[in-house]
């Protein structure tokens, strides 16, 4: 049973992009295989919404800005005495790799934008109920097939989005450990502080609490005030300790 939840808020456009993509990714490979409508429509409907994100930004050119980024990070901290240099040499082995790996990939999400299965699921994902054996008897003979020509199928739409995936992972890995939690309290629900340029904050509450944060502001200033679950008989206490991490 876990004792506390782990919040996390973007404080920049860029970082919310990268969320909503790590999010989604994870919900792809939650309900694998793929063996009925229920894990089928799953997986349709968040490949609809990963292709819907992607058509909005230029997430390559972000990706590998921050790659460079990192990059340049690290360098600096292998001037640092007493720092860990092989594993500094790891991180930039690996930054480097899928810097090469981001670039030479074809455009993201192009194989399953130009996939005829894909394509026929999506337009139909608008209307409710509109998946349904008779709207889309393509998806219905699909899910008739024997399950190792679906899994192959599968495997091959998730390996298109690999390059992304694996440059995405390590960098939000970074950014997440590139500040410790530390305690902070706040008075009668509400807190601020300077953000001094961060990507991202994460919170730590205690789940006995049942308060959840909301959060305002950019990486220069934000500010958290504090909110019962139980709208109506729910308290927030005067004093609250929490931990955050400004990433």
């Amino acid at each position: 049973m876990h004792t506390h939840v782990l919040f996390e808020h973007p404080l920049n456009e860029k970082m919310r992009t990268w969320l909503r993509i790590e999010f989604l990714i994870q919900q792809l490979s939650s309900l694998l295989p793929i063996q009925d409508h229920t894990t089928a429509l799953h997986f349709f409907r968040n490949v609809s919404d990963l292709l819907d994100v992607l058509e909005r930004g230029e997430v390559r050119t972000e990706l590998l800005k921050e790659l460079e980024r990192q990059q340049r990070k690290l360098q600096a901290w292998a001037e640092v005495p007493g720092v860990d240099n092989s594993r500094i040499d790891s991180l930039r082995q690996q930054l480097k790799h899928n810097s090469t790996v981001l670039m030479a990939a074809p455009r993201i999400g192009q194989f399953l934008r130009e996939d005829r299965l894909v394509a026929l699921v999506r337009q139909r994902l608008s209307i409710p109920g509109g998946c349904c054996s008779f709207d889309l008897p393509t998806l219905h003979i699909w899910l008739h097939m024997p399950q190792e020509q679906r899994d192959v199928q599968v495997q091959s739409w998730l390996g298109s989005l690999e390059p992304l995936n694996q440059a995405l992972s390590l960098i939000l890995d970074l950014i997440r450990n590139s500040a410790p939690f530390r305690k902070q309290t706040s008075l009668n629900g509400f807190y601020q502080d300077n953000g001094e340029d961060a990507d991202l904050l994460r919170l730590q509450l205690a789940l006995a609490d049942q308060l959840y944060p909301q959060i305002s502001g950019h990486k220069s200033r934000f500010a958290i005030r504090f909110m019962p679950l139980d709208s109506e008989h729910g308290l927030v206490p005067e004093r609250l300790d929490f931990e955050l991490a400004c990433c």
